[in-house]
């Protein structure tokens, strides 16, 4: 077959699928910034590309070639079958033809060895005459079912359609032999010998004269002869009624003449069959038969009945279902263990219908499934429109979709499903494990997808080293895409992505809220400083500032006026900032922000807060710098932060017995009562009542946490008649050595107070300072056991190693999960590219994809090479030549070929063939052969 030089691969239903959804999920990369969702997207977008390449370049490799059919009754099914090789391996081939009596018919090829394939396509042969084909092609796929590439094909020689036989037909008339006698009137019969004569295919092998073959060398028939009056003779004018009956009949007494051996004639109007036995004759009889005139009018093919769909290959489905439980296996970390025994008991109990015959689930269970798994999950998570309720949810209708699925089409759409579902996990955390669980989870729905393609019995190769083949091909691409793909600063639309209960800092401030949050040893975020890291006294993490008080709790309040003045009054420090999933806007700013990063904003209270919650880890770029805030202040701020409730009586009296004081002596007052007044700090205070709660504190338990003096101290200070606020956030942090980095954990959480001071503004005072001075110098652990502590212990063995893995994961954050826009117009601009849509970065980008396909060419040129050596010499010799070989072509007949094509590499060529032979065929060193054939196939020069 010679294949046309221009082809061209067009996406399946299934390949527009795959396309839709990574489109899909580039969408929710750029608006929601999950990198590692680019680099799972980018990946995908290679492997669609990568299978385009792959698909026309085995189309073009392709080869077809038909083998003679043989004639069928009417009422049977014709098999045209064909040979389909390939330079490379096996891809899966499909044909699609036309009949020429008016069926559409497809077959896939069923592999025999490497590179060759079998295709049977069986065509119902509804009259008689000639049955063939026309509008054939042959359908080439990549290994996924992305692509699909049609090839026209020669059309086969067309095969006889014998008439049906007449059932119950009555035995032939006798008829007597006309004129002479038995002497002088023979015919070809089995009575007596009449001599030899060449064999001819039909020939019975009773009838070959094996003696004289021995002796000759050639195939010979014995031919015998009876006297002609005892052959039977089959006449048109032995039977009745329409034509097609006439003939059914003919072919009745022709066929019980085949099984009984016995010679006949044949005689129809204007055509006559001498008389002969055996299956050639009787095949030359009913081939008669079937073209006599007039030839039956081919009816419209029958309306496909609508049946049930086949049931699913269960081997082939059970790897997808184990597939999907791969895709959903980070779920078991991040929901009720309720909500993933539903999801893999769904999952198990469908795997397990495929072994036992157990019932289908009835669309009642699985509305009822739907509904109850909505509810409690929306019960627990608080929403099941956040990524926590939301994925959950998506999982638990991903398992009850496979449970409903009868069709191969629906099996495939689940690997589709599965990707997706397999992004969403992004939402929550983008760590090195999740990138390895991605890139498993893939692997196994690419596997469960490509073995959808071909029917059962038709697939070749092992699936899940296919799949791990096609993401190694497509990592390059999606290397380049990941890097220059340009990456916008702010999202598309607003949809916070709520993660229910996160752990961080609240809109409130309550008696047990750090408390509680400083036993979490999660980390908050970490810190990256551009030069010296800040002193511990310096570490305060600003995050939500509380100006409102009613006696139980402090919230937070938008104050509308003038703007606060601001004076630096040291150097900056310049930061990248690593926030880990809270759920809330706040950027956790070292006291006092100067800078934020794109899509952020200072509020009046010097708070940095960005309009995207942090809802995956996020990195921000940050400045910060001691100063003079607010010396000019609002003068509402200020008297709206003097407010107190009538709470608390012994508190608001001495705090109104320092206001004969300095501004800075009340404060001094205050800290003094607090440090002399056998006040302890600790995680596990008492219970205090909602009434008088400060005096309960201040003047009975003397015990409490941060948020306890912090309170209690801002009360003071407004009983003092001095404005004071309440600032949430962090002290401190770890430094890793291995990085040079903070880690802030959320047991780092911690409540301070500013007091505004004529000509000073809003001054930092922290009275847990005073209390447990190693708070601040070392850490809330220290602090717990020893409040005087200059410094923290050093770390052990085991913290050292834990601070090594996080070394790590900071690396990751800073290369993979932070990249960003920024970060890449900072690339680009190191690289001498310019901005994104610069004519140095189209360039770079053209230059780097096109390079990007290299490896996948490179591994498509080898996997062509045949592994037999000889046969990969030849193979080579076509490529150096330029004359590709012919399918079924012999190595003498190429090499002959290609002698005469180049008459100046004849000599070369002939010992080539002599050394490819000796190298397939002669005994002795295989090596030394192999050698010799090596050293011929380096003197045929191009």
């Amino acid at each position: 077959m010679t294949t046309p030089a221009r082809l061209r691969p067009r996406p399946t239903r299934f390949g527009l699928g795959f396309l839709g959804l990574t489109v899909l999920t580039l969408v929710g990369c750029v608006n929601y910034a999950l990198s590692l969702g680019y680099g799972l997207t980018f990946l995908l977008a290679g492997v669609w590309i990568m299978l385009a390449a792959q698909a026309l370049r085995a189309a073009r490799g392709v080869g077809l070639t038909w083998r003679p059919g043989a004639p069928v009754t009417a009422g049977e099914s014709a098999t045209f079958t064909a040979q389909v090789s390939t330079s490379g391996p096996l891809t899966p081939v499909q044909v699609q033809a036309q009949s020429t009596q008016g069926e559409a018919v497809t077959a896939w090829a069923a592999a025999q060895s490497e590179g060759t394939a079998l295709v049977h396509l069986p065509v119902p042969a509804r009259v008689r005459g000639s049955l063939g084909l026309k509008d054939a092609r042959l359908n080439v796929h990549d290994p996924l079912g992305l692509w699909r590439v049609a090839v026209a094909l020669p059309l086969p020689d067309p095969v006889t359609v014998w008439p049906a036989p007449e059932v119950g037909a009555p035995p032939p008339p006798v008829r007597p032999a006309p004129g002479g006698g038995e002497s002088t009137r023979r015919t070809r019969g089995d009575e007596d010998f009449a001599g030899l004569r060449p064999y001819q295919s039909g020939d019975s092998p009773r009838q070959i004269a094996w003696k004289q073959v021995a002796r000759t060398g050639q195939l010979l028939t014995r031919e015998t002869d009876a006297p002609q009056g005892t052959a039977l003779h089959l006449n048109w004018a032995d039977t009745t009624g329409d034509p097609e009956t006439r003939l059914a009949r003919l072919a009745a007494w022709v066929a019980r003449a085949r099984h009984s051996g016995a010679p006949f004639a044949l005689g129809l109007p204007g055509r006559t069959l001498p008389a002969g036995q055996g299956e050639a004759h009787a095949a030359a009889a009913l081939t008669l038969l079937a073209g006599h005139a007039p030839l039956l009018e081919v009816p419209a093919p029958p309306r496909p009945e609508k049946t049930a769909p086949p049931p699913l290959d269960p081997a082939r489905w059970r790897f997808t279902l184990l597939a999907l439980g791969v895709s959903l296996l980070p779920m078991l970390l991040r929901q009720p263990l309720w909500a993933s025994a539903l999801t893999y008991g769904v999952l198990a109990y469908t795997a397990g219908r495929t072994r036992r015959d157990w019932p289908p689930l009835s669309p009642v269970v699985l509305a009822g499934l739907v509904t109850l798994g909505g509810v409690l999950l929306n019960a627990h998570f608080g929403t099941l429109l956040g990524a926590g309720g939301g994925a959950a949810i998506l999982g638990l209708l991903l398992s009850l979709k496979a449970a409903e699925t009868r069709t191969v089409r629906d099996a495939r759409l689940l690997s589709l499903l599965g990707l997706f579902m397999t992004g969403t996990h992004f939402f929550t955390d983008q760590g090195p494990l999740t990138a390895l669980h991605a890139l498993v989870a893939t692997v196994f729905l690419l596997a469960a997808a490509s073995r959808w393609v071909v029917p059962a019995g038709a697939e070749t190769g092992r699936p899940l080293r296919r799949a791990a083949r096609l993401l190694g091909l497509a990592l390059p691409l999606a290397a380049v895409l990941f890097v220059l793909f340009p990456r916008p600063d702010g999202p598309l639309w607003q949809l916070p992505l709520s993660g229910g209960a996160q752990t961080g800092l609240a809109n409130e401030i309550s008696a047990g809220e750090f408390s509680t949050l400083a036993q979490s040893d999660a980390v908050a975020f970490r810190a990256d400083f551009k030069g010296a890291v800040p002193p511990p006294s310096d570490r305060y993490w600003r995050g939500p500032v509380y100006e409102a008080y009613d006696g139980l709790k402090w919230t937070q309040v938008r104050v509308t006026g003038s703007a606060p003045s601001m004076q630096e009054t040291g150097p900056r420090w310049r930061y990248a900032l690593t926030l880990e999933p809270n759920g809330t806007p706040w950027l956790l700013a070292l006291d006092t922000p100067v800078s934020v990063p794109g899509g952020a904003v200072l509020s009046s209270a010097f708070q940095a807060a960005t309009f995207r919650p942090a809802g995956t880890r996020t990195r921000y770029a940050l400045e910060s710098a001691p100063a003079l805030r607010g010396v000019t202040e609002d003068a509402r701020r200020l008297g709206m932060n003097v407010y107190l409730p009538p709470q608390s009586p012994r508190a608001r009296a001495l705090g109104e017995s320092w206001r004969t004081l300095s501004p800075e002596q009340r404060v001094q007052a205050g800290l003094a009562f607090l440090r002399q007044g056998g006040f302890s700090y600790t995680l596990s205070p008492p219970t205090l009542p909602a009434q008088d709660r400060v005096d309960a504190f201040l003047f009975g338990s003397k015990r409490g946490f941060c948020e306890h003096y912090a309170s209690a101290f801002a009360v003071l200070m407004r009983a003092a008649g001095l404005p004071t606020r309440i600032v949430g956030g962090y002290l401190g942090g770890q430094i890793n050595p291995d990085g040079g980095y903070l880690i802030v954990r959320q047991r780092d959480a911690h409540a301070w107070t500013e007091v505004w001071l004529p000509e000073q503004g809003w001054v930092r005072v922290d009275p847990t300072a005073v209390i447990a001075p190693a708070r601040v110098n070392a850490n809330v652990g220290t602090a717990l056991v020893q409040p005087g502590a200059q410094q923290a212990a050093a770390p052990g063995p085991l913290e050292r190693a834990r601070l090594k893995l996080d070394a790590w994961q900071n690396r990751w954050n800073d290369l993979v999960v932070g990249y960003d826009g920024e970060q890449q117009r900072g690339l680009l601009t190191r690289l001498g590219l310019g901005q994104v849509g610069s004519a140095p970065y189209l360039l770079a980008l053209l230059l780097l994809v096109a390079g990007a396909f290299w490896p996948a060419l490179a591994f498509l040129r080898r996997q062509d090479r045949p592994r037999d050596p000889a046969l990969r010499a030849l193979h080579d010799l076509s490529v150096r030549l330029r004359l590709p070989r012919a399918p079924g072509e012999t190595a003498g007949a190429y090499l002959r070929r290609a002698g005469q094509a180049r008459p100046d590499l004849a000599p070369a060529l002939d010992d080539l063939l002599d050394a490819y032979q000796r190298a397939r065929y002669s005994p002795g060193d295989p090596a030394q052969a192999r050698r010799d054939l090596l050293a011929a196939l380096a003197r045929v020069k191009r």
